[in-house]
């Protein structure tokens, strides 16, 4: 389990979303179920999982808040992006987030836990195994530990999962003495 800690100055002035565009990383959230352990009616998982920051999910019940992300399939993940507004938010904003990973509920193992310190803006939180590889999961959690200034409910404006972008080289050997037989497919024999 790694240990990080976040402070106002620290936030990165990165943009997830652009560097999606750019093909250097992967969003794979839309490929998972998203479920969460409380909400308000109108502040749930549309508005953590919409491209806008000026909406937010926001909790409603006791400490830890829980966002569970379940992929079909095992899924490399390479970092989780928060975004956090403590202007916006004060006491709803996070001040510690632990982030879980297994292949469901009964088997979450704690692979990172952030302190944050009056975050504004995105936040990269980099996913990695003892061995320094990015993890392969079934599910993450992304469980609420504790908000500023004792909050009970939080705000979160934006969760991204990104996954690596693989640079797989295949290499093509050509065809040799390859003819195409019947007279409706030997006009592909030459290109021009």
């Amino acid at each position: 389990m790694a240990f990080s800690s976040v402070s106002d100055e620290l936030v990165e002035e990165f943009n997830p979303k652009k560097e999606e565009k750019e093909g250097s990383i992967l969003e794979v959230g839309d490929q998972a179920v998203w479920s969460l352990s409380s909400c308000k009616a109108g502040f749930g998982i549309d508005q953590l999982r919409d491209d806008s920051t000026d909406t937010y999910w926001q909790s409603d019940g006791q400490l830890p808040h829980l966002v569970n992300i379940q992929f079909r399939k095992k899924t490399t993940i390479q970092n989780i992006w928060i975004f956090a507004d403590y202007k916006a938010d004060e006491s709803y904003t996070p001040s510690r987030i632990s982030i879980r990973a297994g292949t469901g509920f009964s088997d979450l193992q704690e692979v990172e836990v952030v302190e944050l310190n009056e975050p504004n803006g995105w936040i990269a939180i980099p996913l990695k195994d003892a061995q320094d590889k990015y993890i392969r999961t079934f599910m993450l959690q992304l469980a609420i530990l504790s908000n500023h200034q004792s909050g009970r409910d939080t705000h979160l404006r934006n969760v991204r999962v990104h996954s690596p972008v693989s640079q797989t080289m295949v290499a093509i050997k050509p065809l040799q003495n390859f003819q195409f037989l019947s007279r409706e497919m030997c006009m592909f024999n030459t290109l021009k």
